[in-house]
């Protein structure tokens, strides 16, 4: 994948940015991103909010579908996406997104993932539907 991909997701990504995602290129079609919730992720006085899971999910199949089209002058867009949530998420405790494209039509992929916690525990898994298509403009 050219440097420059990750570059430009990385700058227009105001999202991951803010919240201190990471993002690792694995190979087309496969991803990692890496996301420390913070107390201001908080939904209660002990957990993280699902929101922010969810987010952080979606930001992980579109990272992997991105990785698939993006040498056609493709960008993504979630269509839907379904996440279960498995376990409870705490601040301060990193978390590692693994998402692979499962299958890849003209403009349709679908793409899987997984959230593990530091010890390897399994808190969210995700389906997604992603439509890929040209952008108006390449700047």
């Amino acid at each position: 994948m050219p440097q420059n991909l990750l570059k430009r997701y990385i700058e227009t990504n105001h999202f991951g940015r803010e919240n201190k995602m990471e993002y690792t290129f694995i190979e087309p079609g496969k991803v990692e991103y890496h996301f420390t919730p913070q107390q201001k992720h908080m939904a209660t006085a002990t957990a993280i909010h699902g929101g922010a899971i969810a987010g952080f999910m979606d930001g992980l199949l579109g990272g992997a579908a991105l990785t698939a089209v993006y040498e056609e002058g493709k960008v993504v867009t979630t269509v839907e996406f379904k996440i279960n949530f498995l376990a409870p998420v705490y601040p301060e405790i990193p978390l590692k997104g693994t998402a692979q494209v499962i299958y890849k039509g003209k403009s349709t992929l679908v793409v899987t993932g997984n959230i593990v916690d530091n010890q390897g525990q399994l808190i969210a898994t995700g389906l997604g539907t992603l439509k890929s298509y040209t952008p108006m403009s390449n700047s």
